[in-house]
């Protein structure tokens, strides 16, 4: 189960996910984001995966898009830095330098 949490301010949009971001629940997020991050076009787009306790390859796949579309990470527990680390240096170097989340 994947519970997404969406606050507004007029600078930015903070996105708050608790749970795991696996399976179906992958096509959830990736739904929600793309009406959603597509009416909020100006706007700082931060992910807050604090509370993220599993992650699949189908989560890391739709992470490097969030964050190639311009997504802010705060990644806190070890397991979440591991997987988001892990995930970033899949990618090519190019990106290398957008993996830095905030703690």
């Amino acid at each position: 189960m994947l519970r997404i949490t969406i606050a507004e301010t007029n600078t930015e949009v903070r996105w708050t996910l608790e749970g795991s971001l696996d399976g179906p629940w992958v096509g959830e997020l990736r739904s929600s984001w793309k009406k959603s991050h597509s009416d909020h076009s100006g706007r700082t787009s931060i992910v807050d995966l604090s509370e993220v306790t599993f992650i699949d390859r189908g989560g890391e796949r739709l992470l490097r898009t969030m964050l190639k579309e311009g997504a802010q990470f705060i990644v806190a527990d070890i397991y979440t830095k591991h997987v988001f680390k892990q995930s970033c240096t899949r990618r090519d170097r190019e990106g290398a330098k957008l993996c830095q989340p905030k703690s």
